[in-house]
């Protein structure tokens, strides 16, 4: 039988669905992904979308299933302008949103480009207001009522983001918002760790103080500077935001925006939300956004690095021997195909066992008794260690030679 922990795509822990561990959740009834890996994304240093770039991408997204795409910035450039009239042109699915100052050019330029709507942005800290943009407070303001109220006007659905929001006074950015809300026009508001610097309690805490003063729906958008973008957007939905602002990879900015892939599948198989995208080609999409993008992701990155699923270690090796087949998430928290990722790997290395050789040995045709496979185990840790590295099969079969011929030298 069937549970939120254990399904035949994945095994988690059950303690995460205990009444004491959930009991004071409030997860939303519907969760959005607002992919930002076109604008956001793109604003890693280095990393250049161009216009046939960006359309491949927007369309994999379509495919995917990704509710909202922010297909980037007209104020940028020409091609960035002319990409996003080409993706809503295209009439892929997804809502297509573009970003935008809070100035009524930008906002005309949104509406020329034909978009559904606008994630509009502002500083929000005093310090970044007045050290960065060197402003008066009150032009912040004054900037944020006049561009929303205009988008309004024109049948925008505006999402209002305040640049910098976790590192001010709380009092002022929930008055900022009252008065945008009152005086100019926002449909949904965005919490934003523009600099990644939340804690987890503290993107619990951030998402309920908002909540308590603001009526529209909200939207995260979380950098992941100390790491724990997937973790602070997890907080913030348990607490009762509807809207994720992702990028595929986690590319963005410095460290990078929340990764995409990890939030949704914790949210999946951890807390029973799904965010109903398919799954099975998230790896697809990874692959095709590190190509355009000339960017990696880690070896062992969770579900699409190109390890996530390789193993080396001897005792790991006979797990997978001997459970995998049938039973493959108890060697895998999630099964590799579920995510679109190829089949595991076994390597040959200096912690490898008898069961690798074992594999090794059967998938190239060769036979060795219980003797022989004991040596070959010794110079493949050796061999290993010496070149710092796996073996490849020619050296595999190198050392098997030798075994066979008794030449150990």
């Amino acid at each position: 039988m069937s549970t939120p922990w254990k399904t035949d795509n994945w095994f988690v822990s059950p303690w995460n669905y205990e009444k004491e561990v959930t009991k004071d959740f409030h997860l939303p009834k519907r969760i959005k992904i607002h992919d930002i890996t076109l604008r956001d994304g793109e604003q890693q240093a280095g990393v250049i979308f161009t216009k046939d770039d960006k359309i491949r991408i927007a369309e994999k997204l379509a495919e995917v299933g990704i509710h909202r795409i922010e297909a980037g910035m007209p104020a940028v450039s020409p091609p960035d302008e002319a990409a996003i009239k080409e993706i809503v042109k295209r009439d892929l699915g997804p809502e297509i949103f573009c970003f935008c100052r809070c100035v009524v050019d930008d906002v005309k330029r949104a509406v020329d480009c034909g978009v559904k709507g606008i994630v509009i942005e502002i500083p929000a800290s005093a310090q970044l207001i007045d050290q960065a943009y060197k402003w008066p407070i009150e032009k912040a303001i004054d900037l944020s009522i006049k561009a929303t109220a205009y988008a309004k006007e024109q049948g925008l659905y505006t999402v209002f983001f305040t640049i910098d929001g976790t590192r001010t006074d709380m009092e002022w950015l929930l008055n900022l918002v009252d008065r945008v809300a009152r005086e100019g026009h926002m449909d949904a508001f965005t919490l934003v760790d523009t600099f990644g610097v939340l804690s987890p309690h503290g993107a619990s805490y951030f998402t309920k103080k908002v909540k308590e003063k603001v009526s529209k729906p909200l939207e995260i958008h979380f950098h992941s500077d100390f790491g724990l973008g997937v973790a602070n957007t997890i907080m913030a939905v348990l607490s009762g935001a509807e809207v994720i602002h992702s990028t595929v990879t986690g590319i963005g900015e410095r460290a990078g925006n929340t990764p995409m892939e990890e939030t949704v599948l914790t949210l999946l198989t951890m807390y029973g939300m799904d965010v109903g995208i398919d799954y099975s080609k998230l790896n697809e999409l990874s692959k095709l956004v590190q190509t355009l993008s000339g960017t990696q992701v880690s070896s062992n990155r969770p579900f699409i690095g190109e390890g996530a699923y390789t193993i080396e270690s001897g005792i790991v090796t006979g797990w997978y021997k001997n459970a995998f087949a049938n039973n493959p998430t108890t060697v895998f928290p999630i099964k590799p195909e579920f995510v679109g990722h190829e089949a595991p790997k076994i390597f040959m290395g200096k912690k490898s066992g008898a069961d690798n050789i074992e594999i090794w040995s059967k998938k190239l045709g060769i036979e060795l008794n219980e003797t022989e496979t004991l040596a070959v185990v010794q110079e493949v840790k050796l061999k290993s260690h010496d070149l710092k590295r796996v073996l490849n099969e020619s050296e595999f079969k190198a050392i098997v030679k030798k075994i066979k011929t008794g030449n150990r030298t």
